[in-house]
């Protein structure tokens, strides 16, 4: 089976990625190849920082590879946290901190919508690649669901009555931003084998 990194410490993405990628490709992390170094994100976009991250690890270990970067847009907060959306509550917050002070800030606001955005950028045979995906919802006002990561017990995805939290793994990589990302990446991918 093909290798390809994915330029990532999360092992929620990394989990995540692999159980999209099953049987495809054979998904290898950071520590994997030896990389323990800390990739410094400071752009201003969600496809900067995944651009960023790819040329990294492709310029230093010399691997095709691909990064991902998430933000959560919300329509009230003007498109807040959006790439700032991982460290909303500050440098070391945790994931309860950034849902915590979500929650705040949408306290008494009626318009809750909000959409999650994924950008891949991929380093192939010395080619460049950008692949999107997004996911419609809002925030609800309080936490549901023990499943997935971040802001998912807060963001219900339009045409589902449970959050990201709630719905479990298989159906959250089908309609998930990152799912609808990844697949754009494996039909080219595919494409490309």
């Amino acid at each position: 089976m093909k290798q390809i990194v994915f330029a990532t410490n999360n092992i929620n993405k990394l989990r995540e990625m692999r159980e999209i990628m099953d049987g495809l490709y054979e998904v290898l992390s950071l520590d994997d190849i030896g990389c323990h170094e800390e990739i410094i994100e400071d752009a201003d976009t969600i496809q900067g920082n995944a651009k960023i991250k790819a040329d990294f690890v492709t310029n230093k270990f010399h691997v095709d590879c691909f990064a991902d970067d998430t933000g959560l847009e919300v329509e009230t907060l003007g498109g807040a946290p959006g790439v700032y959306s991982a460290r909303y509550a500050g440098e070391h917050c945790t994931y309860q901190d950034n849902v915590d002070k979500m929650l705040a800030a949408m306290k008494g606001q009626t318009n809750r919508k909000a959409a999650f955005r994924t950008a891949i950028a991929l380093n192939l045979n010395g080619e460049s690649y950008f692949f999107e995906g997004r996911c419609d919802g809002h925030i609800t006002e309080t936490q549901r669901g023990s499943e997935g990561f971040g802001y998912d017990p807060i963001f219900q995805p339009d045409g589902y009555d449970q959050t990201f939290a709630e719905l479990g793994h298989e159906v959250k990589n089908v309609i998930s931003h990152r799912g609808r990302a990844t697949r754009k990446l494996i039909e080219f991918l595919t494409k490309e084998a």
